[in-house]
Order: C-alpha cells, then structure tokens, then sequence
C-alpha cells in the first residue's frame, strides 16, 4: 500500500525549473520521430561511451530514414549496457508511459508507430507536461533573449533571458541593435543595449540564465570600464580578433553587468556548474562551482541559483549553499546523471544546508516526452531518499512530508516570484 508520502509525492504539482523545450509550433510542424522522442537526449552520450560509434548513433536520430528498425539495430547492443543508467532509466520510460512497451526491440518499436503521431497535435506539448507530468509550470531556456509570453500556455511556459553570449565575451552585437534599436559604438551604448533587454523582457522574463561553462571557466573577477574599453574597441573593429584572455576580460565585465540587473528586475540568475552535456569534452577546472566565489561574495543582494548539483563537485555546492544566502541549489539534470549520488547529495543538504534552498526538477530537455520521463523519475528517487531518512529515523514522515513540498513547489514559487509572475503574464493576455 502507498505511503503518506509516496502519495504526496505523486500528486503533488511539481515545479519544473529547467528545460531547453522547442517551441509549439516546433513541436507540432518539426517535432521529433519516434526514435528520435526516445534517444534524442542525453542517452546518445552514454550510447557513445558504450561503444555504438558516432555514426550508429547519427543514423538512430536521422528521422529521414523511414527504416525504424535498421536504425535501432545499430545501437542495440550498447543500449543493452546503458539501459540501467540515469539516462537509459528515462528513455525505458518514455516507451512505457508514451508506448507501453515494457522492453525495446525492432519489433516493439515498429508496432508502436501509429501511436507516435497522436503526440504531435496541437495542444499535446502541454497536455504531456501539465496533465501527465503533473507539472505547476515549466522554465525554458530556449537561448534567445526575448521573453514573450507563450500563447500555448501563458501561465505555464515561461522562460530565461540568455545571458550566454555576454558572459563568453562574445556579444552578438548585430542582433542586439535589432532588438532593442541601440546601436552599439562603445561601452557604454553596450551597457546602454543592456539596460534596454532588461526593461523589455524583465517583467515577463522568469530568470537569467548562462551556460558559459561549456567555454570558459566559471571563475570570475571584477574588471573596470577602464580595464574594458580597448578591449571592446578592438572587439567592435574585429570581433575574432580578442585573445582568450581579452574574452574572459570582457565576459567578467558583462556577466557582472547582469547580474547587477537581474538584482534591479527582481530575476534569479541561473548558471550552468558541473557536468557536461555529450562526451569525450569536459575540461574539469572550468566547472568547479567554487570558481564562483568571488560573484557571489560580490553581490549578496542576487539570488544565484546554482545548477546541476555541481556534479561531481558536489561538496562544493554544499558548502556555497551553506555560506552564501544568495544561493540556491537546483537539481535540474542531475537525477538523470547519477541518480544514487543525487539522492544521497540531497540527504546531505537535508543535514547541512538550510531546506528553503533547495529546487528538485528540471528535466533540460527539448521535448515533452524527455521532460515527463524525467520528472517521474525525479519523484521515484526523491521517494528514496526521503523513505530512506525515515526508515533510518532521522525524519518522521509528516517531516519528509514538509520537505518534499519546499523542495518541489514551495521554495521555487518564493525564489522565482512565481504567484506574481502567473498574475502579470494572465494580465498580459487579458489586455491582448
């Protein structure tokens, strides 16, 4: 019989703080085959590293080959020993939730064909996350600055303004001119483009968000207008002609210039820390959420949300959210990574970090179905871990009760405003 809180657990709204999610139309008119609804995530990786090859894993994903199941074979054996990994868990239940197959085969997949048409009509992207993932809402990432409210689900999708670009010291000046008619000849009408993407979107917008830990290391130091100027000449006479230094240099600059509005808009500002995304390209030095010390210490007044559980410096992110205030862990991506080490991370953080500062979901994926995969097995291992404390008595169950609800709505309606950014984007609609 299911427990208080395995019930709570289930049925409780989950907030869903991460995703790369296509949009509506995407979805609908240029949306993923069947294969590609299965492994076009993160599992090509583990497929990879298995030892399927590059090619294989190509041709699985190329949905113009009509030959289901050649593209399936080709992989068959290395998805044999990835199928119990975090990544092949939720591709196993992509196929039971979305085509009832308990086991994959050619065979399987063929017969379940007719059945991945019907998750490409309209309205289907949010019926899967709302009504079947039983999400509260979901925040995307979809790597562009403007921040419109979504018509398919105006108080459901919301999403960041990226700030990556800035942050990697590789400003796309054309593009921001064309948003916000600056035009950008110095410093300061670049700070002046900036100020002007933050009075656009800052009231629609849900957070920033910057990955420039795929480029360039996360430590960061302050850096004067004085330091930057040359830097930004020679970057506007010739964009390709900065050094990596002369990058980092201009990337601190912009970063803390973002930081510093998301502070004046009232918006979290996300960072990527830890773990790559793909394979055999994970510079170790560049990820550690350490290296962000120095923002941190700088602007006590942000709220810093800290992704990924800085896997695998997963100490480290203890530590920071145990120190710093203005920082909140979330732990988007990483049950799917390593979902024992996530689970015993967040008993550690049970008894070290103040629980208000802990997010549990985001799946960080393109498609709905990778995202309802995710956040059931979000709520599986949450189930663990907070079963785990009980049964070892250091929790009682209306405790792990409490937790569960700060960890999976609670805490992100505080930190992302959220009741408030609902109001203002129904208001919005009710205008149009």
């Amino acid at each position: 019989m299911p427990t208080a809180l395995a019930d709570f657990i289930q049925t409780t709204p989950l907030c869903d703080t991460h995703e790369h999610l296509r949009s509506e139309q995407e979805h609908v008119n240029d949306g993923p085959d069947m294969l590609q609804n299965l492994f076009g995530n993160y599992v090509s990786a583990d497929l990879v590293v298995a030892g399927a090859g590059q090619a294989a894993v190509d041709r699985l994903l190329n949905n113009a080959d009509p030959d289901v199941r050649a593209r399936f074979s080709g992989i068959e054996r290395a998805w044999q020993a990835v199928r119990h990994t975090g990544y092949g868990e939720a591709v196993s239940i992509i196929a039971r939730e979305l085509y009832g197959l308990d086991e994959l085969s050619a065979d399987g997949l063929e017969n379940a064909l007719p059945l991945h048409n019907a998750l490409r009509q309209p309205g289907q992207r949010l019926h899967i996350l709302r009504d079947r993932a039983n999400l509260d809402h979901v925040q995307t990432d979809d790597f562009v600055r403007p921040c419109a409210v979504d018509p398919s689900g105006p108080d459901f999708f919301f999403y960041d303004i990226s700030w990556v670009k800035f942050a990697r010291g590789e400003p796309d000046l054309a593009d921001i001119t064309a948003e916000t008619g600056v035009v950008i000849h110095d410093l300061a009408t670049l700070r002046q483009a900036m100020n002007a993407i933050f009075a656009q979107n800052g009231s629609v917008a849900i957070a920033v968000k910057s990955q420039h830990a795929y480029n360039r290391t996360l430590a960061w130091r302050e850096r004067s207008d004085a330091e930057v100027v040359p830097i930004f000449d020679a970057y506007l006479h010739d964009a390709q002609s900065l050094s990596a230094d002369d990058r980092l240099c201009l990337g601190d600059w912009s970063l803390a210039r973002g930081v510093e509005l998301a502070i004046e808009h009232d918006l979290p500002f996300k960072i990527h820390t830890g773990y790559y995304a793909g394979h055999s390209r994970m510079p170790v030095d560049y990820i550690k959420p350490g290296n962000l010390c120095p923002l941190l210490a700088k602007y006590p007044d942000a709220r810093f949300v800290l992704m990924h559980i800085g896997y695998p410096y997963s100490d480290e992110m203890v530590a920071l959210a145990k120190h710093y205030p203005n920082v909140y862990v979330d732990f988007c991506w990483a049950w799917s990574i390593d979902p024992f080490s996530t689970v015993n991370f967040l008993r550690q953080c049970i008894h070290s970090v103040p629980s208000n500062k802990l997010f549990l979901f985001g799946g960080d994926t393109a498609w709905p179905g990778a995202a309802l995969a995710y956040s059931i097995q979000a709520r599986r291992w949450l189930g663990r871990a907070l079963q785990a404390e009980i049964d070892d008595r250091l929790l009682t169950e209306a405790e792990a009760i409490a937790l569960a609800s700060r960890f999976m709505r609670d805490n992100q309606y505080d930190c992302f405003r959220m009741t408030e950014k609902k109001r203002l984007t129904n208001v919005g609609q009710t205008s149009e």
